[in-house]
């Protein structure tokens, strides 16, 4: 193999080594030229703190692309052809970085070392042939020939999108939708890229069998531009969870109703205590009420009128159960009502001659009465 030698891959071309050979093919490569200039120019529209050079890269890329397959496709040797898939391989290595870096927040570290395994599953995945009964690396066979019409070199960039393109996905970034799209239509464009020599004669213009090797020439330009465009969304902030999944309308959800209740004030959600908190502050409660009813008792016992006299028991009668018990349990009580006793029982005493002492138990039943009532109250 010699580097002057002619390449026939594709249908337009067949097996003439004309300059003109593929005229279809090679005007098709305008694609990569628009999409580039389209891009620049979304770039210069952006301020200058929005531009990087990566979107300048993106850019002379492009053009290489579109100048390298352009020869190739004029002159078909071995010396354009690496001018072809170089620029494209570039690329590929490049937006990689590129997404994984700014797109995914991979470090630089582990950026270089991915984008590494990738170089290498592309270049084996080149060199991968097949021939009749068989698939495998490059062996020597009389009949081995690229498989998928070369297409085989562009599965792990496919494989690549995919990852990138799910991942962004669920992460919400805004430039998830350019990623997917340019999967989707790279999909295709292999797909045709593959069938060129089969749908050869099926596809013809002006009289001239041209395969499908220009239609992956034009989704390619529109899978490169979307992906340059995926590029101007980095720095943005991703989408929001709760604006694709916003509470129905006049519904809370259970942050705000918390927020709202650390807003109220004490007064307000006393009210609202549970039970439990409402019973650990009924004994307060009830105490403050007891003090209340205890500083009372001196007022009501100076409004309290003086009490009258009552008649002794008669001699032999025993004072009931009840009246004794009290007595006992309560002394001061009783001692405390005798000192509060008026001076006209002193008086009346004194003239009758019964001395307090003397009294029978019965006559200790007025203080106890006085001590019930003040208990009562």
């Amino acid at each position: 193999m010699t580097l002057g030698e002619h390449v026939y891959l594709y249908c337009e071309r067949g097996t003439n080594g004309a300059l003109w050979a593929e005229p279809i093919n090679a005007i098709s490569n305008a694609g990569f030229f628009l999409a580039a200039l389209i891009f620049w120019q979304l770039v210069l529209w952006r301020p200058k703190e929005q531009r990087s050079p990566d979107h300048y890269l993106f850019v002379a890329l492009v053009f290489a692309i579109c100048a390298g397959s352009v020869a190739f496709h004029v002159y078909a040797d071995r010396v354009t052809e690496l001018a072809d898939v170089i620029p494209i391989g570039l690329f590929m290595l490049v937006y990689l970085g590129f997404a994984l870096n700014r797109f995914l927040n991979v470090p630089p570290g582990w950026t270089v070392f991915l984008a590494a395994i990738f170089a290498g599953l592309v270049a084996g995945s080149m060199q991968i042939h097949c021939w009749e009964g068989g698939i495998g690396f490059a062996g020597g066979a009389p009949d081995e020939k690229v498989c998928l019409n070369g297409s085989v070199g562009y599965l792990p960039a496919l494989a690549a999108l995919i990852v990138v393109g799910m991942l962004l996905a669920e992460r919400r970034h805004k430039a998830a939708p350019y990623v997917l799209a340019a999967t989707v239509i790279f999909t295709g464009s292999i797909l045709l890229r593959s069938l060129d020599m089969s749908f050869c004669q099926r596809v013809v213009i002006e009289g001239r069998p041209v395969g499908t090797h220009f239609i992956w020439h034009l989704l390619n330009a529109l899978v490169l531009f979307l992906l340059m465009r995926a590029s101007l969304e980095t720095g943005t902030r991703p989408v929001p969870a709760t604006e694709a999944a916003a509470p129905p309308a006049g519904e809370q959800t259970p942050s705000a109703e918390s927020e709202a209740e650390a807003d109220k004030p004490k007064s307000e959600t006393k009210a609202g205590q549970p039970a439990n908190e409402s019973d650990e502050t009924a004994p307060e409660e009830t105490k403050d009420d007891s003090a209340k009813a205890e500083n009372a008792e001196p007022a009501e016992e100076e409004a309290k009128p003086e009490p009258e006299p009552q008649a002794m028991p008669e001699s032999g009668t025993k004072p009931e159960a009840s009246t004794i018990d009290n007595d006992k349990d309560k002394p001061e009580a009783a001692e405390k009502s005798m000192a509060n006793a008026s001076p006209d029982i002193e008086e009346e005493n004194a003239e009758t001659g019964n001395d307090p002492a003397d009294r029978e138990p019965g006559g200790q039943g007025a203080g106890n009465g006085t001590a019930k009532k003040k208990t009562a109250i």
